[in-house]
């Protein structure tokens, strides 16, 4: 089995080398092990530093978001015919020593794609602030809902995917790529499989991703809200339609029990009109929802188009 660990970076020279050098050389059923590095622009000497320390580098010559990298990744993974990939934190908050035993895990399970889980059983790692903390428990349950499997951790970037999975995926996303490569697969109905690891975190660290715990949970609310839409759009716009039907038939109780009083429209005229207003809503969503489902399958087709394509270059090589 040929392994590739994919490590995307921006600005860790000071970490890069000593993480490419933990990286296992070939354990258990892997026969051989790669690295990559996705330099997303850099102005450090981070690409230096993987070059010497062995990795192929893939450098990005301005800052164009992890989703790009690793998307990057992944075609490079693909294009050279690996069994498995490994993606990785350039940071050094995961131990590479760890890539057994996700690997193991995901041949053990036959899963598709195995995450690593910072917070399983509830526990709260050394070091991490409360409101990250928080906030990533608030996502990782938003996920959990919309997915309908449960997911402890949807944040990590330390996960491990067979080739199958990685075709399965495509992405749209830049600013990131962890929770919506969830909701892509399991959408799909790939198996995936979480295993507890520790992590380490820096007091004076600052993210490279967000410059804030807000900023980042927009943006990435912005990816999980689009890729929900593209995937379960039936659920989506009926679910839009059906908040806009309770807050028309609210607006109408209160239009209809002023009528019932008084006998009279007056005075409350206003509820009537939004009880129109969010009843026509929440018939053009409903009605979107029946046309959404349907570009649905033909997102479906192009999906599979997509896999047979990517097989069939394999085959030609």
């Amino acid at each position: 089995m040929r392994l590739l660990v994919a490590i995307p970076c921006l600005d860790e020279a000071a970490t890069v080398g000593a993480l490419l050098r933990a990286v296992p050389v070939a354990f258990g059923c892997v026969g051989s092990v790669q690295t990559l590095v996705i330099d997303d622009g850099s102005v450090d000497q981070t690409a230096a530093e993987a070059r010497e320390a062995g990795a192929h580098v893939i450098r990005h010559r301005q800052r164009r978001g992890l989703g790009v990298a690793f998307r990057s990744a992944v075609d490079y993974a693909l294009a050279q015919d690996f069994d498995v990939m490994v993606t990785l934190d350039g940071d050094g908050q995961f131990d590479a020593r760890d890539i057994p035993r996700l690997v193991n895990h995901l041949v053990e399970t036959d899963a598709d794609m195995v995450t690593a889980s910072r917070f399983s059983g509830h526990r709260r790692p050394l070091g991490i602030p409360s409101v990250k903390y928080r906030g990533n428990q608030l996502i990782a349950s938003l996920i959990s809902a919309l997915t309908g499997k449960r997911f402890s951790d949807v944040s990590c970037g330390f996960r491990c995917y067979r080739r199958e999975a990685l075709l399965m995926l495509n992405l749209q996303g830049q600013f990131t790529y962890t929770q919506e490569s969830l909701l892509d697969l399991a959408a799909q109905g790939a198996k995936i499989e979480e295993v507890e690891v520790e992590v380490r975190y820096f007091p004076d660290r600052r993210s490279r991703v967000a410059h804030s715990v807000m900023a980042y949970g927009f943006k990435a609310g912005l990816i999980i809200l689009r890729a929900y839409r593209d995937h379960f759009p039936l659920r989506f716009f009926w679910g839009m339609s059906a908040l806009c039907l309770l807050i028309s038939l609210g607006f109408g109780s209160v239009f209809f029990w002023h009528f019932a009083q008084t006998g009279r429209f007056t005075g409350f005229l206003f509820a009537g009109f939004l009880a129109g207003f969010f009843g026509l809503i929440a018939l053009i969503f409903f009605i979107g929802g029946l046309f959404a489902d349907m570009f649905d399958r033909l997102r479906e087709n192009q999906q599979r188009s997509l896999n047979v394509l990517r097989s069939l270059n394999r085959d030609r090589r």
